[in-house]
């Protein structure tokens, strides 16, 4: 145990508390400096970072053109570690300055779309792809994708931050957040014990749940997570994360702005199908 805390009447902030992301976390929103957004040519302007939430967008981009939609996108790099989330621009386009944010020209004014599932949802209804337009199956992939949306900040602010990142290891959190996420993959593999895809055929839903859950159990999440959560008995969520993995589309995508790990599979800007040549 940890030594006991007994927290203040009123709390103040206390950067040096900060762990890891101490440099760029604080308690008030806003720009801390003025920086334009870089623009390229194609309709779709995407300002993010590879992380879970950011790669959810960039499969989803990349299964549209797999498809033969014209949804062509320039992918810019934000990096989150060094505040360019804070930058003027960015917080024009996002005020909550998180990634990824989403500029879409193609109408007669510019359209700003922030959050991944609002993001997701856009484009599907852009496009008239990869989410029913009416019915159950609708329906059905909205409660995944809200579901996701719930669940994954117990998995990523909650368990990723307490084992890897926090500057102590404190047992009762990491206990409190692992037991969360296996809850959270119990409930994945019972759904997808009955179904192929979270809903009907495959979708945002899926997009979504995947940089999260299918990551973690192919173990490409934080060090040795997949050891310590013992994952490998979450056999179908193991298939579906396996098959999704394997998608052309998938393959790109996860690599788009891309700034760590295996260079070849780092891509810090994408500006068109070329840029891929030699990666996937």
């Amino acid at each position: 145990m940890t030594t006991p805390y007994t927290p203040p009447t009123v709390w103040t902030w206390d950067q040096a508390n900060g762990g890891q992301f101490a440099s760029i976390n604080r308690p008030i929103a806003g720009a801390t400096h003025d920086k334009d957004l870089p623009r390229g040519v194609h309709p779709f302007q995407l300002y993010s970072l590879a992380t879970p939430n950011g790669v959810k967008v960039t499969l989803m981009f990349e299964e549209l053109l797999e498809a033969g939609h014209a949804a062509e996108y320039d992918a810019w790099l934000i990096t989150i570690g060094k505040g360019e989330q804070f930058g003027s621009g960015f917080v024009e386009v996002n005020p909550n300055s998180k990634i990824p944010a989403l500029l879409d020209l193609s109408g007669p004014q510019p359209l700003r779309v922030f959050e991944s599932g609002s993001i997701l949802i856009h484009l599907a209804e852009k496009f008239g792809a990869f989410l029913p337009a009416s019915g159950p199956m609708r329906t059905e992939a909205l409660n995944w994708l809200m579901w996701q949306m719930g669940s994954a900040p117990f998995l990523g602010g909650g368990f990723g931050h307490f084992y890897t990142y926090a500057p102590e290891k404190i047992e009762y959190a990491i206990n409190r957040y692992a037991m969360e996420v296996k809850r959270q993959l119990d409930v994945l593999d019972r759904h997808l014990a009955q179904h192929d895809w979270m809903a009907g055929d495959y979708s945002i839903a899926d997009m979504a749940i995947w940089p999260w859950y299918g990551n973690l159990v192919l173990g490409r999440s934080y060090p040795q997570a997949d050891t310590f959560l013992d994952v490998g008995i979450y056999t179908h969520v193991k298939r579906w994360a396996d098959t999704i993995a394997a998608r052309p589309a998938v393959k790109r995508g996860r690599i788009v702005n891309k700034i760590s790990g295996d260079p070849s599979e780092q891509m810090a800007e994408r500006h068109s199908a070329a840029d891929f040549a030699g990666r996937v």
